[in-house]
């Protein structure tokens, strides 16, 4: 019984360390993801304000310093923007799908440890009471 529970123990230290290496990895990829929807999203369905950030004021420029030609401004692919987002959104949803069903996982196994532990722990003591009372039985026999 001993080994058994041992064997569990270091099974389930294993599948525990397993479990939070890949939910950080999932975590840290599903962060990411989101990360640059934020970014894609501004871009492409945001206001143009941050291109025309970009672009410099000659106001500001001292008059001896002659301003090239004002650029002319990016134009967005609006169908590859899409196509992109909706991409990393499909992606987005399998990452949290998957570390929902990491979490399942892990909490059942959780519970299931627990539960055979606590079943090892009554046969043990039970076994002890056993072996306590058929010993104090024999001293009782033996006396008599």
């Amino acid at each position: 019984l001993a080994k058994e529970q041992a064997e569990m123990d270091k099974i389930r230290q294993e599948t525990h360390a397993t479990y939070e290496t890949t939910k950080a990895d999932l975590e840290l990829g599903l962060s990411g993801v989101r990360k640059a929807l934020a970014i894609l999203r501004d871009y492409y369905c945001g206001s143009g304000g941050a291109a025309a950030a970009m672009l410099q004021d000659g106001s500001s420029i001292s008059a001896l310093m002659q301003q090239p030609a004002k650029p002319e401004l990016h134009s967005k692919a609006q169908g590859s923007g899409t196509s992109i987002i909706g991409i990393l959104e499909v992606v987005e949803s399998d990452l949290a799908t998957n570390l929902a069903k990491e979490e399942t996982e892990e909490a059942d196994a959780q519970s299931e440890y627990d539960k055979m532990t606590q079943e090892n722990a009554v046969v043990k003591t039970t076994r002890d009471q056993d072996v306590k009372y058929k010993t104090q039985e024999i001293k009782s026999l033996a006396t008599s």
